[in-house]
């Protein structure tokens, strides 16, 4: 539930903005015209065009707010104008998928392909203020979305390794997400260009989005007794702060990224809009989230492009003591016929010992599209970190971490999501995973898990999601589910997500 303190916050700010907002009339004749002469140019006049509600500047910010949510629940213009793109056409239909786009971390949008400016409600409310007209002469963007959700389950005490719903039987507030923005623009090729991002993050789910370093001790320093997981209820995240530089003339044109990202791999993403599902698979439960230090992401032609970087390790700020430099490195090839992807990723390398989430490990991504409504991704991986205290051997059988000496413990994982477009305000995925977490130091059980999901997304407008889900999941060599009582569980979960 949101509290009685975010509310007033979130108040707050609109009343900051509603003070941007004019006065009065933004337009106003100053000069006397005679009833004679307007009469004689009656018919010189041109009609005026339609002022669209949300750029009405004589009204009020909150009912340019009202009206830009009015507006999106229009159907889109099919004859719009397509913007300039240089790159393959989409692949996907968005909405109702997630992205458009074959998958490509490390990058706002893959190189060449065009951003959407101003296409959310808070935006266009502010488009009649000195702020947003600054922001919008310096392609600067606000917005960001709400995300509650509510889970009925088998278990009662946790969830885990279901993320991000770990409390089971509840309601619960997991992201308000703000994000201010400025995107390279990547389809030209003549001039140098610039952006950055700094996304925030407040819910229940900063417990595993978390970097050591920043913000962590409302995580790391706050264990909770009898808690499904550690650390204070609610927390603030800032998971993304970064700066781009996009440079042309590099092979088919370079992005230069300073600062903190999101892994690159995964189909799945922290942030709720990016995903087909409401929960994450256990695969993407327990691999890294971000990175932070330098990516370069490099276009060398429509089919390939190339990534390589230098970070502090798996969720560890370069300026933390658990820190450790670290190799990242992908490849991705698009088909001729855009009807395949290949993405290979080294997401972490180095030669350091475990410490903290200082995990080496190995990603390959294949999207395949049947036709224009069905395709699917597969995710495979392998992981392992070295001479992790409690994982060597002589422990006890069963129980993860028990051994007096340090040892190599790694897991296995594969995941496949296959994806249909029911129309264009609907798409159902389903995804299939198997998971080996060999000595148990990623899930705390020694266990091989399967699990089995099924949800909808449907848009009731650009601006509004609604996703049910049902999922079941199994482990099979020790009881891994409701803390180890059970060796199953079966969730039923619905969330909504609310752009603004």
């Amino acid at each position: 539930m949101v509290s009685k303190k975010m509310l007033s916050k979130t108040t707050l700010s609109f009343a900051v903005l509603l003070a941007l907002a004019p006065a009065g009339q933004v337009l106003a004749s100053t000069t006397d015209v005679s009833p004679a002469a307007a009469i004689a140019d009656v018919d010189h006049v041109a009609p005026s065009a339609p002022v669209a509600g949300s750029a009405d500047c004589s009204s009020g910010f909150f009912s340019r707010l009202a009206s830009a949510y009015r507006e999106d629940a229009q159907p889109a213009d099919p004859n719009a104008p397509a913007p300039a793109r240089r790159a393959m056409d989409a692949p996907l239909n968005s909405p109702p998928f997630p992205s458009s786009e074959w998958q490509l971390g490390g990058v706002a949008a893959p190189i060449g392909v065009p951003n959407a400016y101003g296409q959310y409600p808070l935006q266009k409310a502010l488009s009649c203020t000195k702020l947003g007209n600054w922001m919008e002469r310096n392609k600067i963007e606000i917005n960001g979305w709400i995300n509650p959700s509510a889970n009925v389950s088998s278990s009662s005490f946790t969830n885990f390794p279901l993320s991000y719903a770990t409390r089971p039987n509840r309601v619960e507030f997991d992201q308000l997400v703000l994000n201010i923005t400025r995107v390279e623009d990547t389809v030209q090729t003549d001039h140098v260009d610039w952006g950055f991002n700094i996304s925030t993050l407040y819910g229940y789910d900063y417990h595993y989005t978390i970097t050591k370093g920043v913000f962590s001790n409302q995580l790391l320093n706050n264990p909770r007794a009898n808690s499904a997981l550690q650390g204070n209820t609610y927390g603030v995240d800032p998971m993304l702060f970064y700066g781009d530089i996009y440079i042309p003339w590099v092979a088919e044109g370079m992005v230069v990224r300073i600062g903190r990202w999101l892994s690159l791999p995964d189909i799945e993403a922290q942030f709720a809009p990016q995903n087909y599902l409401v929960t994450h698979s256990i695969l993407y439960t327990v691999d890294p989230y971000t990175q932070t230090g330098v990516m370069t992401t490099t276009k060398l032609n429509s089919q390939w492009t190339f990534q390589i970087g230098i970070n502090a390790s798996n969720d560890t700020a370069p300026w933390n003591g658990s820190a450790r430099p670290s190799l990242q490195t992908c490849v991705r090839w698009v088909s001729a016929d855009n009807n395949d992807m290949l993405y290979p990723c080294v997401n972490n390398w180095n030669k350091s010992d475990y410490n903290y989430n200082n995990v080496q490990m190995y990603v390959m991504t294949w999207g395949h599209r049947f036709n224009n409504s069905v395709h699917m991704q597969t995710e495979a991986y392998r992981m392992y970190g070295r001479n992790i205290p409690g994982f060597g051997p002589y422990g006890t059988p069963g129980v993860a971490g028990s051994s007096p000496l340090a040892g190599t413990a790694g897991a296995f994982g594969i995941v496949n999501y296959l994806n249909f477009e029911l129309n264009s305000s609907n798409m159902m995925s389903f995804r299939n995973e198997y998971y080996d977490d060999e000595k148990g130091q990623r899930t705390g059980f020694a266990t091989r898990y399967s699990s089995h999901t099924l949800g909808l997304t449907h848009w009731v407008s650009q601006d509004l999601e609604i996703r049910p889900e049902l999922r079941y999941e199994h482990s099979y060599d020790v009881n891994a589910y409701d803390a180890g009582k059970k060796n199953y569980q079966v969730v039923g979960l619905i969330d909504a997500i609310l752009h603004y």
